[in-house]
């Protein structure tokens, strides 16, 4: 699997495995489990979460899934954005770690930006930093104005911003993305498959059948097609996940992307950037 560098040199998977909405429903989590640990064995070791996935459940399901097996993984988090302020963050994170197991996390990001001032955040990062309970930060969600102003907060070590992006949310392409591969800033895309909307499109699936494979797989393949970028896509059963990490292996020729450019065009002026 393709190797992302982030700055400082440490070295993630380009697809990892995303865990929104999984551990809420109690019938479903032995299969979750087994997907997860399935997708640590096929090297998908970035694993994605937050405080607000189930409040909590998340998290828990995580812990619970990488029981024996922490060291091998790249953990990420989020912080609420009301608790990103100085006196709340490291409480927050603590709970983190509490439902997780474990005692650091490999990326700890402000889930959205809130009321709390960027260098409140900043500086609260950079005390669990030096804690040990966090070993890198970022943020999520943020556009080029609010990354600009986060780097003159005093944010230049943020390791990555987390948004949406896939075939039919490419806003990024104009100014964000060029802007985070500028500085070295990797780029995780969440949603990279539309919440699973994209794949019931016809069209699409045409083209992947072009390629001998799924309309998942060619929408993920497409967005690891950029240097730099992350995709987490979720996968609650051991037949998606390995779905999932074949398009890893997927090499898209000019001709399919022309064919993915006009079914799906990138937009022609900048856009603010979309959130889900």
């Amino acid at each position: 699997m393709r190797i992302i560098d982030l700055p400082g040199g440490e070295r993630v998977p380009c697809l990892g495995q995303g865990t929104w909405m999984m551990g809420d429903r109690r019938e479903r989590r032995a299969e979750e489990i087994a997907a997860l640990r399935v997708g640590i064995e096929l090297g998908m070791t970035l694993i994605d979460t937050a405080e607000m996935y189930g409040e909590g459940a998340s998290e828990t399901l995580i812990g619970e899934a990488i029981t024996g097996i922490r060291d091998q993984l790249f953990l990420v988090s989020k912080a609420y954005p009301q608790n990103a302020a100085r006196e709340r963050l490291a409480g927050s994170c603590e709970a983190s770690l509490k439902r997780l197991g474990t005692d650091r996390l490999d990326l700890y990001l402000l889930h959205w930006r809130g009321n709390v001032p960027l260098a409140e955040t900043v500086e609260a990062m950079g005390r669990l930093q030096r804690e040990g309970k966090i070993r890198h930060w970022g943020v999520s969600n943020l556009d080029t104005d609010d990354m600009e102003e986060l780097v003159a907060a005093g944010g230049g070590t943020c390791a990555t911003d987390q948004i949406l992006y896939n075939l039919s949310r490419r806003g990024p392409e104009h100014g964000l993305l060029p802007w985070l591969a500028d500085r070295g800033v990797s780029a995780m895309a969440y949603s990279p498959v539309e919440q699973g909307r994209l794949l019931g499109n016809p069209k699409l699936a045409a083209i992947a059948s072009e390629i001998d494979a799924t309309p998942s797989q060619l929408a993920l393949a497409w967005v690891l097609r950029r240097p730099g970028v992350i995709a987490i896509p979720k996968a609650a059963s051991v037949e998606h996940v390995r779905e999932n990490c074949a398009a890893a292996d997927l090499v898209l020729d000019a001709k399919i992307l022309a064919k993915l450019d006009v079914l799906f065009p990138r937009p022609r002026e900048p856009q603010p950037l979309e959130m889900l």
